[in-house]
């Protein structure tokens, strides 16, 4: 069953009861190409037209800085679907993106070590 504040959007047997596709209006290529770790944050001007709810959530999110997988992630959606609707924020003026710092090397020695460490210290 859903929570009462998921409204008609989540049956808990069903899952989601809209598909991405219909989220994203059929699409499923951003207006620019973002990084899953792109970096995502509100900018305070107001969109003009219609927002869906996951338009209106991730404005909500992004008050502070949150990546792409971040952002997929609390809105349970993928991140193709994702960048649709972020590219549409970043569009209209709403959100401001920025690369990852490491974006120029990503596979960076030291970068891969540190989080090997990190990973064996949880361990």
């Amino acid at each position: 069953m859903a929570a009462p504040q998921d409204g008609p959007w989540l049956d808990g047997a069903a899952g989601r009861l809209v598909r991405p596709y219909t989220v994203s209006n059929g699409r499923t290529r951003p207006s620019a190409a973002l990084d899953l770790l792109s970096q995502f944050m509100t900018t305070g001007t107001k969109p003009l037209g219609y927002l869906g709810p996951e338009h209106r959530q991730v404005l909500d999110l992004c008050k502070g800085p949150l990546s792409v997988a971040e952002i997929a992630g609390h809105l349970k959606l993928p991140a193709a679907v994702t960048k649709v609707l972020l590219s549409d924020l970043v569009d209209c003026g709403a959100l401001t993106t920025k690369p990852p710092d490491f974006y120029h090397n990503p596979t960076d020695r030291s970068l891969l070590e540190a989080v090997l460490d990190g990973l064996r210290r949880q361990l």
